[in-house]
């Protein structure tokens, strides 16, 4: 029978479970390419600005990604308690993506503009003074680490070429609008915008 030549054949199954397994991926994965919702950006949405982007830096540099998702699912569950569930046209700018799958701590993508900037100076600095329960480590060091004017023009540069539109005076601006700004300064700045462009839906 037909089968057993292949059930008997571990190289010839291995092949043949590849070129099904990519069919199969293919299938779903290519007509994402053409759907506006999925490669357009959502409506109104900006670049991060300077500050901001340096902030995601330091976030994703300090592995807050590892604890806290940045993706709301279509879940009542979640939805209720985080906001508008997640959409793709948020993420079209982003390299790499933060969406996670583990949430050791809440889920960030709406929490822009929730606490104010000095709720959040105070729980990056200590976790426990304002949630006592917190397991969340502090990162007192943010406060004392000024962020490098140099460093922000270039990161914008090399995202525009893979299709974030940063504009000329976008890059040359940048090392001024962060001159002096420590990384705790930038890293709540990064969190104040989050998903603050969805802020009202449901």
């Amino acid at each position: 029978m037909s089968h057993e030549i292949v059930e008997k054949r571990i190289g010839l199954m291995g092949l043949l479970i590849i070129l099904v397994v990519s069919g199969g991926g293919l299938a779903e994965i290519v007509p994402l390419f053409s759907q506006v919702e999925v490669t357009a950006p959502v409506e109104g949405m900006k670049p991060l600005a300077a500050l901001e982007l340096a902030g995601r830096d330091v976030f994703i540099r300090e592995g807050c990604h590892v604890c806290h998702t940045q993706m709301v699912r279509p879940l009542r569950a979640e939805t209720e308690r985080y906001g508008h569930y997640s959409l793709a046209g948020e993420s079209v700018w982003e390299h790499p993506f933060l969406w996670g799958s583990k949430r050791t701590g809440p889920d960030l993508a709406r929490v822009g503009t929730r606490y104010s900037d000095d709720w959040h100076r105070v729980h990056l600095m200590n976790p426990r003074d304002v949630v006592p329960e917190s397991n969340m480590p502090a990162f007192p060091w943010l406060a004392e680490a000024t962020l490098d004017p140099g460093a922000v023009g270039p990161k914008m540069k090399a995202l525009r070429t893979v299709g974030v539109p940063y504009t000329d005076d976008d890059i040359v601006g940048a090392a001024a609008k962060v001159t002096g700004k420590t990384e705790l300064d930038a890293v709540i700045a990064y969190l104040q915008q989050l998903g603050t462009i969805l802020k009202g839906k449901r």
